[in-house]
């Protein structure tokens, strides 16, 4: 998204003063100083036009967020964004900038970007009228009109409004009173920008006050002192919706001056998280090393995620962030990383105990309820792994019978494969189970690439082990799940008869 044009013509130097500024042929100082939302609904009406992607890198909101923005904008509302942790609030925040023009020409020196023609603090109100089209400017690029601020419960007035500088009043000889001797806050030097606060429920009430008042009337007091301050901004917000509907820490009053409350949500198909995922983590690593990370194993990175947003034992009100399969296919990456570099091989294939060893990219994501707690997050994220490699197994493989394989672990094959072994001798060992890698085909690999072989066969057996087909252990491997070839433990109220148990 490329939109906006420079408030000077191109092939000429940038004006320096506002009388060249008003010198350059063809020059609209209205369209040229807009109001900061009036702008942005100018370029955003021209990138609708020519059909450009609105907000570049954001995936699953074309249809449902993205739409609810954009009339938003167009209506010059202020807006807050819900949604849990992870949807991509901050960044969809940020894309606005590319609405904003390239650069926009302010009296050069004012600490609230004034404009030129309409200036509202005294101290350039003064410089204006006394030194006419001789005033210098300066030209304001696009990506300093964006102020952020996370809002915590310590965040002060004069962080936001601000403060009166008793060293400037003392330096200048004013009164504490005077205009000139404040120090401006966040919100006054975004004027002629935009204003985000992430976590707005977090900001304390007195602030959210100062909040609406400047928003509603353009009134600020500092210090008791009352200054009419006409500030030009848009104002957005982002908070959890349990924190702004349950716990009612967004004040009544400022509320109501939010013209437009969007919900944002989590992808809504593997192939969107996948999408996503794959564009933020960073895979593509600087190593001499190459790993690649087959698409099945890709889709069980992404299936964890949508299990645990699913599972009654994770805190839904929390959520499950995008960042868990982000940090997750990156350890898997690394775990593949390590494992070729043991083996001393320039190339490999992320496989399915890659998974398993990115653990505690997956732990730190969960919150848990009581009953998660219990059984801890590292039991819960290996129920998840496994729940999520049944659902990518059948969705390859569906009714595929895989009878042959399994009589092989009947007939009594136990098939191990240690973690470092080159890829050479695991595909060897997993050769021997018979009929296994007839199947490997359908997750994208063959014979010819041993690796890749390997790994798919590999996500095969584990596929069985989720679905209760084969049996699998630490100690033994893979191996076949029959009860009655179980000797121990035996069942308390039947000393004959095994109990059946699984790994």
């Amino acid at each position: 998204m490329n939109v906006g044009t420079s408030s000077h013509s191109a092939g000429h130097s940038k004006p320096q003063t506002i009388g060249e500024l008003k010198r350059i042929p063809d020059f609209d100082a209205r369209s040229s100083t807009l109001p900061v939302k009036n702008e942005i609904r100018r370029n955003l009406l021209r990138a609708i036009e020519r059909g450009e992607t609105l907000f570049p890198g954001v995936h699953g909101y074309e249809d449902s967020v993205i739409p609810q923005i954009v009339n938003a904008v167009l209506s010059r509302h202020n807006f807050i964004l819900l949604g849990l942790r992870g949807q991509a609030k901050s960044r969809i925040l940020r894309g606005l900038i590319q609405l904003l023009d390239p650069d926009i020409p302010v009296i050069a020196g004012c600490e609230i970007n004034d404009n030129p023609f309409r200036p509202i603090c005294r101290s350039c109100r003064e410089r204006v009228a006394a030194d006419g089209d001789n005033t210098p400017i300066a030209w304001l690029p696009r990506d300093q009109r964006y102020v952020e601020k996370l809002a915590t419960p310590d965040v002060t007035i004069a962080d936001i409004i601000g403060d009166v500088d008793p060293i400037r009043a003392a330096r200048g000889g004013r009164d504490l009173s005077d205009e000139l001797t404040i120090h401006y806050g966040l919100l006054p030097r975004a004027n002629r920008g935009i204003f985000a606060i992430n976590e707005l429920p977090d900001l304390a009430g007195k602030i959210q006050v100062g909040l609406f008042n400047i928003m509603q009337e353009g009134d600020i007091q500092i210090k008791g002192y009352p200054l009419r301050l006409p500030l030009d901004i848009l104002l957005v917000f982002t908070a959890n919706p349990e924190d702004y509907t349950a716990r009612g820490k967004i004040i009544t009053p400022l509320k109501d001056r939010i013209g437009a409350e969007i919900r944002t949500h989590y992808p809504a198909t593997i192939q969107e998280g996948m999408t996503i995922t794959s564009q933020e983590a960073w895979t593509k690593r600087d190593s001499h090393i190459k790993i690649d990370v087959p698409d099945y194993l890709r889709q069980v990175v992404e299936e964890i995620a949508f299990q645990a947003r699913e599972d009654k034992r994770v805190d839904r009100r929390s959520g499950v962030s995008q960042r868990l399969p982000i940090t997750t296919l990156e350890s898997v990456v690394s775990s593949a990383e390590q494992h070729a570099a043991r083996a001393g091989e320039t190339h490999g294939v992320a496989r399915i105990a890659d998974v398993y060893a990115a653990l505690p990219a997956i732990t730190g994501k969960l919150e848990l309820e009581y009953e998660g707690e219990l059984k801890g997050a590292e039991t819960i994220a290996r129920e998840l792994i496994r729940t999520a490699v049944g659902r990518v197994f059948t969705k390859h493989f569906g009714e595929v019978s895989f009878q042959p394989v399994i009589q092989w672990f009947e007939a009594g094959g136990e098939l191990k494969i240690p973690d470092d072994v080159p890829a050479n001798r695991r595909f060897q060992q997993l050769c021997q189970v018979q009929c296994l890698m007839e199947h490997i085909a359908k997750l994208g690999a063959n014979r010819k690439d041993e690796a890749a072989a390997a790994a798919a066969a590999e996500m095969i057996l584990e596929g069985l082990w989720a679905h209760r087909r084969v049996g699998r252990s630490e100690e033994r491997g893979f191996y076949a799940e029959k009860p009655q070839r179980l000797s121990e433990p035996r069942d308390r109220d039947n000393p004959n008869r095994p109990r059946r148990t699984y790994n």
